[in-house]
């Protein structure tokens, strides 16, 4: 008896450590304020009224049980969404999660299985599979990109190239793959592209008129598409010089230029395939918009519905 109440105990504290060494997507006020309304708003999107399809076969509650398959190699992201679209239809839905995000899976292993009323399990069937399939395809893509890298003192960056009303899915999805996040939005950061430095007349102008507006905590990010530029942003203090769709002989020459005066950051069109022109350029910073515009997604399923006890 006392050796079963001390295994009992174990078994909490295990439990416990478990709960505490799970990577914790998001916090409670950005889960509240941020992430819910998005979700609840994806579920909206695919229930306008009522599920008609399982309406039709499941006409009262029954308890049943499901499998979450991997279908391809990856890296899984997103598996407390995919938690959060059943919870938030029905709290009392079980979502026990075999892996965490970051972890690499395989084709045929079970990722999670989800227990309780089956017609919320149909319902929120493919709302959940969209975002961890979209999120996993995002972690895989960045993670392969970013291995490239490796070795290097270059941090590979995001952009704002996300979809509408997902940027916080997928911005953390290059987080899980190993990438980094440049500025999440509009408040976050000054950058001065071409049509900024078109509206103020110059590069010089345009960063005069960023250091007397921005906070002084800013950092002042300008892009530049030829030398002239470089020298030009170099000349009026800019923290740091993104190389916007420059060519190897021409990055060389204004990283040459710079020379430690300002970081560098090297974007326009980057992609995992093509990032082996600039890796050895040794360049703070290397932006892709592929990490969320172009990464297709991991295929993962949901299978093996049926009823229990």
């Amino acid at each position: 008896m006392i050796m079963m109440k001390m295994l009992s105990l174990l078994e909490v504290r295990l439990a416990e450590n478990i709960i505490i060494r799970r990577k914790i997507m998001f916090d409670k006020a950005t889960l509240l304020c941020n992430v819910d309304p998005l979700i609840l708003s994806a579920i909206k999107e695919d229930i306008t009224s009522e599920d008609v399809s399982t309406n039709s076969v499941v006409k009262g509650p029954v308890k049943g049980t499901a499998d979450l398959i991997c279908k391809e190699d990856g890296i899984i992201c997103g598996l407390d969404v995919f938690k959060r679209v059943f919870t938030l239809i029905d709290n009392e839905i079980e979502v026990d999660l075999k892996k965490e995000d970051g972890d690499k899976v395989a084709v045929g292993e079970i990722l999670a299985t989800v227990t309780g009323d089956m017609r919320v399990i149909l319902s929120g069937e493919r709302t959940a599979l969209n975002y961890l399939q979209r999120m996993s395809g995002i972690a895989t893509y960045t993670n392969k990109t970013a291995s490239l890298l490796e070795g290097t003192k270059t941090k590979l960056l995001d952009t704002r190239k996300t979809t509408p009303n997902n940027r916080v899915f997928e911005k953390y999805s290059v987080k899980v793959g190993g990438g980094n996040n440049h500025r999440y939005n509009l408040s976050d950061g000054v950058l001065l592209k071409d049509n900024h430095i078109g509206a103020a007349g110059s590069v010089t102008n345009a960063i005069k008129m960023a250091k007397e507006y921005a906070p002084f905590v800013r950092k002042i990010e300008v892009e530049v598409e030829n030398f002239d530029m470089v020298k030009e942003a170099v000349e009026a203090g800019a923290d740091i010089i993104m190389l916007d769709n420059m060519k190897p002989e021409q990055l060389k020459e204004a990283i040459a230029y710079i020379d430690g005066r300002a970081e560098i950051e090297i974007s326009g069109n980057v992609t995992k395939e093509n990032l082996n022109l600039y890796v050895e350029m040794g360049v703070d910073y290397i932006s892709s918009g592929a990490l969320t515009h172009s990464a297709p997604i991991l295929d993962v399923s949901l299978k093996n519905l049926h009823p229990v006890e």
